[in-house]
């Protein structure tokens, strides 16, 4: 992770957002958006202009060095400004959080095999975690892990059920969560990389989901009898949940820059319907129940630009801001649904057809108060945090 340098993330989100902009933003009513995302096909011509116009993978410098995360920050919401930016440019979910977290942790072989790859945006990824509620697997609370791996001599033999696995159909790169064992004796949670497609891992169906916007969808998959070698297995054996974290904090505050850009968006296409469209001899946003709505809204987007510019200043000390990036995931998102709730208001008939992206990013934001941890088991985690720091306190009076 490189040093903060305003200027140069500025420069890079200007670039990123005429693109998206003016290249990016006529795709949004192509009719390859599918229910489950972009076709692939979608995304490879867009990927090819970003390419052209030097915008792909935007984040990763030349050399393989990664912008600080408040330059990130930037950088993504400009490329949220379409639902098809973050595809286009390649900084979407999960390829971007797996790009981070294989650049932190994969080896010299590893980064030439499975991160190569996705930097040039020749592949997309999949991040094989959460498992079927129905079966008692891994959702909020991993440590209800059910995936087992167990090792075979030099090799690792993964057996399984995977659920919401985002991006799965077409994905070139997998990371497999999975609990090892060795000999009888439970190792823990572990990740695995493995090449896709792999007949071992079958994909059972693909969810219909609220949100559209990541291709692949969301799938359930089958793992039987996967066979990975132990040059395959991500940090060591044993360390998955600490890399998983390690991911995890980054990842759900480049979620909440994606969908604040798309939210500005939004607030864009609201505001010119209501200084456009007359009702009652005068234009909506003249109206106070109008006018006061978009107002909210712009408090709020500069509320939550503010929360991610925060978190992602704690992420650039180095520290791992499980704390702050819980904090952020629920002021953000909380604030980015009411947001793109008023926004369809504002328009209203209008505001839930797809005649504009309104309608996509309230249904986006709407999934996106449960990815990453829905905001209930964030604000659990904080309550638990507060208690331990008052008995903390308590300790020391």
């Amino acid at each position: 992770m490189s040093a903060y340098d305003e200027a140069r993330g500025a420069d890079i989100a200007k670039k990123v957002e005429a693109f998206v902009r003016e290249v990016v933003a006529p795709y949004e009513q192509d009719p390859r958006r599918g229910p489950h995302g972009p076709s692939d096909d979608l995304i490879n011509e867009l990927r090819a202009k970003a390419r052209a116009a030097g915008v792909l993978t935007p984040h990763i410098l030349d050399g393989g060095g990664h912008l600080s995360h408040r330059e990130t920050a930037v950088v993504l919401r400009a490329a949220g400004l379409s639902p098809l930016g973050p595809q286009a440019v390649n900084v979407a979910a999960p390829d971007e959080g797996n790009m981070y977290l294989l650049s932190k942790v994969a080896s010299a072989e590893q980064r030439l095999r499975f991160l190569d790859p996705l930097v040039a945006g020749r592949a997309r990824s999949a991040f094989f975690m959460t498992e079927p509620a129905d079966e008692g697997g891994a959702g909020s609370d991993p440590s209800m892990l059910k995936t087992t791996a167990v090792q075979d001599g030099n090799h690792w033999v993964i057996d399984g059920r995977k659920a919401f696995i985002t991006g799965a159909q077409g994905a070139r790169v997998g990371i497999v969560m999975a609990r090892a064992e060795a000999q009888s004796e439970s190792i823990g949670a572990t990740l695995f990389l493995v090449d896709l497609p792999d007949p071992a891992i079958r994909i059972e169906r693909v969810l219909d989901t609220i949100d559209s916007s990541m291709p692949g969808g969301h799938a359930v998959v089958a793992i039987e009898g996967l066979r990975v070698s132990a040059d395959q297995v991500l940090g060591q054996p044993g360390d998955g949940f600490k890399l998983a974290q390690l991911r995890l904090a980054p990842a759900r505050l480049t979620h909440c820059m994606r969908w604040l850009g798309a939210c500005t968006r939004a607030q864009e296409i609201a505001t010119a319907y209501a200084v456009k469209r007359q009702a009652f001899g005068k234009p909506l946003i003249d109206h106070e129940g109008v006018g006061f709505m978009l107002a909210e809204n712009l408090i709020e987007l500069k509320q939550a630009e503010l929360m991610i510019d925060w978190c992602a200043g704690v992420l650039d000390s180095g520290s791992l801001g499980v704390t702050e990036s819980s904090m952020a995931k629920v002021a953000v998102s909380e604030a980015l649904m009411r947001i793109a709730d008023r926004c369809v208001q504002v328009m209203g008939g209008t505001g839930v057809t797809g005649d504009t992206i309104v309608e996509q990013v309230f249904r986006e934001v709407r999934a996106f108060r449960i990815y990453d941890g829905p905001t209930e088991v964030h604000k659990w985690s904080l309550a638990k945090k507060i208690k331990r720091d008052a008995a903390a306190r308590e300790a020391q009076a």
